[in-house]
């Protein structure tokens, strides 16, 4: 018998619905969520980013697959029941998707699961994967569960200092110049704490970090965002500078990523903000070419941001490194410097002036 008639949602028995839960397919994004919380179908009708539902896969289309919470890609199959969350996507290779108002048929926009409404998609993207909602997921006072219910506890940074890594765009090799440093500055024994403030939830960045040496990983999923995109900027704030605290606790130095470009609205307010400003010792600028080297530099400088290595994707081409380092007069550094344990400490010192984080 189906849980859903219309949008009237009802209650299922909490023996019946912890059995649907255990064979539902789980996303990254419920990594911190206890399930077993979830006792019966909220009555709300009107989801809010976050919210934790079960759903149908309806139809397959652009994810085809659905990140576990241990990063395992689970190949998804019409009929399928999964464990996803509402949230907005900004993506501009992929999909522009908001948080719907009802529990009608939606979309699956990440493959990290998030549950939205497509506005728009990029010309290369298929229609992205069709679900049916089942029911938000309630806990014994009929609340809904929402992944911020499970944050880590909000903290403030401490002593360790903070290098940020921003880019001009998605795909300008932010992950990649972030996982170089971490290699490099562990590798010269360096504590390495690493955090990605915002984003789309997705375990390939952590993993990357992990990967690369950090000693302690984090992400806006641990400050309980299944996505920033649309959040409230003090709220941002908030979460960010906690992270940075949680990376920072037992380390020497911590590598804090941005997602997305300058431009995008959640990157751009919180880069703008004082309160985060304080914390940045140094920028490092992931960038795509030359051209876009130089306008991302010049907006960090008119917002007095602390720029001092460009890196990213235009490495592989000497001549847009020469280019960028002509006009900008700083440093370009290829993903080889990034990772020696000689050169990544000497770059990153150019962050820290009067700060000796190196022994």
């Amino acid at each position: 018998m189906p849980d859903t008639i219309g949008d009237v949602f009802v209650t299922a028995a909490p023996d019946r619905l912890q059995q649907r839960l255990l064979l539902a397919r789980r996303s990254f994004v419920t990594r911190r969520a206890d399930l077993g919380e979830a006792v019966q179908f909220a009555k709300a009708s009107s989801p809010v980013a976050g919210d934790l539902l079960l759903a149908r896969v309806e139809r397959i289309g652009q994810h085809q697959a659905l990140e576990s919470p241990q990063g395992r890609r689970q190949q998804m199959y019409e009929g399928d029941e999964i464990v996803v969350a509402f949230g907005n996507r900004y993506a501009p290779d992929q999909f522009d998707a908001v948080v719907p108002d009802s529990l009608a048929p939606c979309d699956l926009v990440a493959g990290g699961g998030i549950a939205a409404r497509v506005r728009a998609r990029h010309g290369r993207m298929k229609a992205a994967t069709r679900i049916v909602p089942i029911g938000l997921l309630g806990d014994q006072a009929g609340r809904v569960l929402n992944v911020s219910r499970f944050a880590l506890p909000v903290a403030q940074p401490g002593a360790a200092p903070v290098i940020v890594v921003v880019g001009t765009s998605m795909n300008a090799g932010k992950t990649t110049t972030a996982a170089g440093l971490i290699r490099g500055l562990s590798r010269a024994g360096l504590r390495v704490g690493a955090t990605k403030i915002t984003g789309t939830g997705s375990g390939g960045d952590l993993w990357s970090m992990r990967d690369a040496g950090a000693r302690t990983a984090f992400d806006f999923t641990d400050a309980g965002f299944a996505t920033t995109a649309g959040c409230e900027l003090e709220q941002l704030v908030t979460a960010a500078k906690s992270l940075i605290a949680h990376a920072g606790t037992g380390n020497d130095i911590v590598i804090a990523e941005i997602a997305d470009g300058l431009l995008q609205t959640e990157t751009h307010g919180l880069l703008k903000s004082a309160d985060f400003a304080r914390h940045v010792h140094g920028v490092v600028l992931a960038a795509g070419d030359a051209m876009g080297a130089v306008a991302a530099a010049r907006w960090l400088h008119d917002h007095r941001l602390p720029l001092k290595l460009i890196s990213g994707c235009l490495t592989q081409s000497p001549l847009a490194m020469r280019e960028a380092e002509s006009v900008i007069g700083l440093p370009v550094a290829t993903l080889e410097q990034l990772r020696d344990p000689l050169q990544a400490p000497e770059l990153c010192l150019r962050a820290f002036e009067a700060l000796d984080i190196v022994a």
